[in-house]
């Protein structure tokens, strides 16, 4: 596989929110809810910041080194993972819930950004050392969120009545029939085999979901040295505890939050995420629900399960793994276990955490420096020539099915459509007999006037009919247009937000991968294009 690759500003693609546009071009009404720009000097910025921040690098390093134990991984993995003890080594952190099969394609394109910068950064801060980070939102309890992914335009569902977070559900016969039947439609192409080979290997029944994103993942970039963290840990919340008790006694993030979002929302943006009084929920065995203060005891809502104020916090205290934090607090977690610089998300993720500095504030956490993630659009030979064949560029196709009719129309047509003679040219013999008519009475003037915007009006309705009808020659062409814009945009939306890794790893193998890392980009903040040559 070769690609070229041409860039596009985000603003053009008509597919990303106003917050996320605004905070791409670093518009002022957004700078106090950030603190470092996303940017070399920022970074810089950054690293000074986190350098004041005692991080426990030593339990981060132990609680990695185990979960790496009998994992096949690489010597650079190994490495990165040493030199997080050194107080010069910084992290770079995308983080997703674990889909299955990795989901949708921006699930790639994240990691594949985090591995880019920290080469990106290593080769422009040769003093410091930085390490890609995939943290595993394991804790995640949607699984109808999570238990899909689309194969050639076919919705392929993990049936199943396992609940609780999805992360600690299991491989089964259900989750096995889905890999039977991406077998029959990948093991066609060049590379099918080798991916389902994968599949199979890791989604073995009986294994947890995050288990196999954890090896899967692993496999497909280790050689990158990309270091896969799991945060489902007891080890690791034990750092946690006393923001975990500040939440439930006094419920401290839903006040500073929410005031956040009243400021963002006076903006004129919309709010991503709600806080609620207590950010966290109880996670044990198949179940994850919220924890509510009701009255003088807490709740886990939807169970029996009730503590009093004295119960709960011993319980934290023994059992912090119990306790899992919302959006709210998960970033909160990720930046005190990690040494985290940046962080890479989408347009609903930096928009949320735009939500949260002056939470990181008020508990004197490092807030990173936010990215927004790289974005692809894939576009095979095959569909390029069909482009071409029409007169379009890939570019074009960003705008609406009509208005790219309109133009095919426009552009064919040769202006058949058009009246011969503008319209001015009436209007002037229209003011000609209207002075010929005030000469033998002045009230004709006003019946002149009617008449031309009478005879204006039902040619502009011939134009329209003529442009109608010529739009229905091209019957042909418009199947072609929508079923271009179909594959590029499924669902009229991005292809990354849809399409699975595995098609295009079954097409061009582990080449795929490689050329996504070719072309990626750092701190540059667009559009990318990849092209198959």
């Amino acid at each position: 596989m070769d690609c070229t690759s041409t860039r596009l500003p985000y603003r053009q693609t008509n597919a990303f929110s106003k917050i996320a546009l605004d905070y791409i071009d670093q518009a002022a009404a957004l700078k106090p809810f950030f603190t470092h720009t996303p940017t070399l000097q920022g970074i810089q910025e950054g690293i000074e910041t986190r350098k004041q921040f005692a991080t426990d690098r030593k339990t981060l390093v132990l609680e990695l080194k185990k979960q790496y134990d009998r994992v096949e991984t690489s010597d650079k993995v190994k490495k990165n993972i040493e030199s997080l003890l050194s107080s010069d080594t910084f992290t770079i952190t995308t983080a997703h819930q674990n889909n299955i099969f990795t989901g949708p394609l921006y699930f790639i394109y994240k990691i594949v950004h985090a591995i880019k910068l920290a080469d990106h950064l290593k080769a422009f801060l040769p003093k410091e050392n930085f390490v890609p980070v995939f943290y595993i939102g394991t804790e995640d309890a949607d699984l109808e969120e999570l238990n899909h992914i689309y194969l050639g335009g076919e919705k392929l569902v993990w049936e199943t009545k396992q609940t609780g977070a999805v992360g600690r559900m299991k491989v089964d016969k259900g989750l096995l029939m889905l890999i039977d039947r991406m077998e029959g439609q990948l093991s066609v192409l060049p590379n099918g085999n080798e991916l389902v080979g994968l599949v199979k290997k890791y989604y073995k029944e009986g294994t947890t979901i995050q288990d196999a994103t954890f090896h899967f993942v692993n496999n497909l970039f280790a050689e990158h040295g990309l270091v896969v963290l799991l945060p489902d840990s007891a080890t690791l919340k034990q750092q946690m505890i006393k923001i975990f008790e500040d939440d439930l006694l006094h419920q401290t993030a839903s006040g500073i939050v929410e005031k956040t979002a009243e400021r963002l929302e006076a903006e004129g943006y919309k709010v991503q995420v709600n806080p609620r009084e207590i950010n966290l929920f109880y996670l044990k065995d198949d179940r994850r629900d919220r924890i509510a203060s009701l009255g003088t005891k807490y709740s886990v809502l939807s169970t029996q399960i009730e503590f009093t104020k004295e119960q709960l916090l011993r319980e934290l205290k023994e059992y912090p793994e119990r306790f899992s934090p919302n959006v709210i607090l998960r970033g909160l977690y990720q930046e005190t276990i990690l040494p985290n610089i940046a962080f890479i998300g989408g347009g609903g993720e930096t928009a949320y955490w735009l939500q949260l500095k002056d939470l990181f504030a008020y508990y004197k956490i490092p807030f990173p420096v936010l990215a927004l993630r790289n974005s692809f659009l894939i576009v095979e030979k095959k569909w390029q020539e069909k482009i071409a064949h029409l007169g379009f560029t890939v570019e074009d196709f960003f705008l609406p099915v009509q208005e790219l009719m309109n133009r095919l129309v426009a552009k064919e047509s040769k202006n058949k459509t058009k009246l011969n003679g503008p319209l001015t040219e009436l209007e002037q013999l229209y003011d000609t007999f209207k002075k010929q008519a005030k000469t033998v009475d002045k009230t004709l003037e006003k019946h002149v006037d009617a008449l031309k915007q009478q005879t204006v009006y039902r040619l502009q309705e011939l134009e329209k009919k003529m442009l109608r009808a010529e739009k229905r020659k091209f019957t042909d062409q418009q199947r072609q247009i929508h079923a271009i814009k179909e594959h590029l945009f499924p669902g009229d939306g991005l292809q990354e937000r849809q399409e699975n890794l595995s098609y295009y790893y079954a097409k061009w193998g582990r080449e795929f991968i490689q050329q996504l890392y070719e072309h990626s980009l750092g701190l540059e903040q667009e559009f990318v294009i990849l092209a198959e040559k």
